[in-house]
């Protein structure tokens, strides 16, 4: 019978860890005597990143002493302590090769059922004090796994640990553990896992993800990452493409017209995606990097991007001055932001030069004659900085369900409320309010970041649930650095100071406008683009969970360690990664 051996208790504390400072829960400690077993933890217990740890689905962390005596001899180690993992239970047998997700089990005076393995993240390694633990645990099928509390009541080291009932499918941790993160994902064994009513709502969502992938035929892993939705890139690297054609399009944006010139036609984008644009001001100089949405037809004979001339903006100053003829370097369309098909109503909402992805949906609407409810929401100062007005008005008309509503903040005397526009102010919530918008509906945002903040949450009021709100950013994407407290925000910038000799290969940050000599002092692309303050995402920092997975726009990785499961092809894994070439990433 299986034994509970200790219970490991510790309150969230601040550790140093490569000059910053991370709030952690991993740390605990054996207490002796009883302790209650409340709904979301363990008395005394708590968790310092509830994204991740915790909650009711997590309340209880379990691993096992033969995993403590494998890694003894794995790591060549004999300093462990019960709580060494991280654990609530520190237990005798229960192993993940032999306990199923929806197990029930009895210990002292309260009841668990098994949710979901361990999801790794950095901490173990920093509490293990050694950073390739993450992976460790998953290529090693020790992950360990959470209960959720049934019955709350005291447990005490030393009680028995009674099985009451095995879980619908019978699949075992370890395998639940390696269907989601080690090459494979068969089907029959995603759908199986989902029949698994105990299975934590994160993780189904993330068998759901792998499921629709390999339906629509993905090869990254979609359960760990959106970023493995793309397509692979339509071609390596940079490709010349002509300007055939330049409209202006309001007081501050205008359009490139961009036509192949070997005489091979254009793959077609998928409708919201963007285009990437290397410029060279100067010969001699670093390039410019800057990413612009595809605002045109999907399938159009030419691409189309449309820019915002920026008062003191290096790269659309540049392309300001750019003259039909002209070639520019462009690297294959790019981007999750896409329309998705299904016949639920479509909100298309917009400010500024965010109309440009949402755009190019409205014409892949327009061209296919969908029957689909669509709503074009926009906002725009006026009429001479609304963009595409008359565009937009006629693919509209052309749809049997078209609707439309534009804001004006600041008319002008010579703006026709009715005509021009609909609304005087911006576009807001309680405008939304007001249109008996359908709650069905599947919504795309994009424009400045406080625009879609607020979009998202007055859609959110209006019952249109976060999986069916899409946003696209322009810039840099938001940071995900689990647990590491806060600093002032920098903008990114060249490191500052070396790492070595700085002769190796250039990394180009895209979104950051950022190109830096590597040297092999960085250890990795994500230490890299960390010295140089470029907003990253990552949890694992080891290869496992994809959240650092990223656009690679030109060259490749060499991987150490190699990852558990390669990124979809076109992306890297910036946390394990080094660049034996020039390189392009979109950050």
């Amino acid at each position: 019978m299986a034994t509970l051996i200790a219970v490991n208790v510790g309150m969230p504390r601040e550790v140093p860890w490569h000059g910053e400072t991370v709030r952690t829960g991993v740390w605990k400690k054996p207490v002796t005597g009883p302790r209650m077993v409340r709904r979301l933890n363990v008395e005394g217990d708590g968790q310092g990143d509830l994204n991740g740890h915790g909650g009711e689905q997590r309340a209880v962390l379990v691993y096992q002493l033969d995993s403590y005596r494998y890694w003894q001899q794995q790591l060549r180690r004999d300093d462990f302590v019960y709580g060494q993992f991280g654990e609530n239970f520190t237990v005798e047998g229960m192993s993940d090769q032999e306990v199923c997700i929806g197990d029930r089990y009895r210990i002292g005076g309260a009841v668990f059922e098994v949710t979901q393995p361990r999801v790794t993240c950095y901490r173990v390694g920093l509490r293990m004090d050694e950073p390739r633990m993450a992976a460790l645990l998953v290529s090693h099928s020790r992950p360990g796994f959470y209960m959720r509390v049934i019955t709350e009541g005291e447990v005490e080291a030393g009680d028995d640990i009674v099985k009451i009932s095995t879980g619908p499918e019978a699949m075992t941790v370890a395998e639940m553990d390696a269907l989601l993160y080690l090459p494979g994902h068969p089907p029959g064994q995603l759908r199986r896992g989902l029949r698994i009513p105990a299975l934590s709502p994160g993780w189904k969502d993330s068998l759901q993800a792998l499921l629709d992938g390999a339906a629509d035929g993905a090869a990254g892993n979609k359960g760990l990452t959106a970023a493995a939705a793309n397509p692979p890139p339509a071609w390596p690297g940079f490709r010349p493409l002509e300007i055939t054609r330049i409209d202006v399009e309001s007081s501050s944006i205008f359009s490139l017209t961009l036509a192949p010139t070997d005489g091979r036609p254009l793959p077609t984008p998928l409708p919201g995606q963007f285009l990437t644009v290397r410029l060279r001001p100067e010969p001699e100089g670093p390039p410019i990097i800057r990413s612009y949405s595809l605002s045109g037809r999907p399938g159009a004979p030419a691409y189309r991007i449309s820019v915002k001339a920026e008062p003191h903006g290096a790269a659309s100053s540049h392309l300001r001055r750019a003259r039909v003829g002209d070639r520019l370097d462009i690297a294959a369309p790019r981007g999750t932001f896409t329309l998705a098909d299904g016949e639920a109503p479509v909100l298309l909402l917009s400010a500024g030069v965010g109309a440009t992805p949402v755009l190019s949906m409205l014409h892949a609407l327009a061209h296919a004659r969908s029957a689909r409810q669509v709503w074009w929401l926009h906002g725009a100062r006026n009429g001479d900085d609304h963009a595409f007005a008359q565009e937009v008005r006629t693919l509209l008309r052309s749809l049997p369900a078209g609707r439309c509503h534009v804001s004006y903040s600041r008319p002008r005397e010579d703006d026709r409320l009715g005509t021009d526009y609909t609304a005087t102010g911006r576009l807001s919530a309680e405008q939304l309010r007001e249109l008996d918008l359908p709650s069905d509906a599947e919504a795309y945002i994009c424009g400045p970041a406080a625009f879609m903040d607020d979009m998202s949450r007055a859609l959110a009021d209006l019952g249109i649930g976060p999986a069916r709100v899409h946003t696209e950013i322009f810039g840099a994407l938001a940071a995900i650095r689990p647990g590491v407290l806060q600093a002032p925000a920098r903008a990114p910038h060249l490191p500052l100071r070396s790492q070595g000799d700085g002769t190796g290969p250039t990394v180009s940050f895209a979104r950051s406008g950022i190109t830096v000599p590597w040297d092999p002092g960085y250890g990795t692309l994500l230490e890299l683009a960390e010295a140089c303050d470029v907003p990253v995402q990552w949890s694992c920092r080891t290869g496992v969970c994809h959240t650092c997975e990223t656009a690679l726009l030109q060259g490749r990785v060499d991987y150490a360690p190699e990852p558990v499961d390669r990124p979809a092809e076109g992306n890297a894994l910036i946390c394990c990664s080094r660049p034996p070439v020039d390189l392009v990433l979109d950050l």
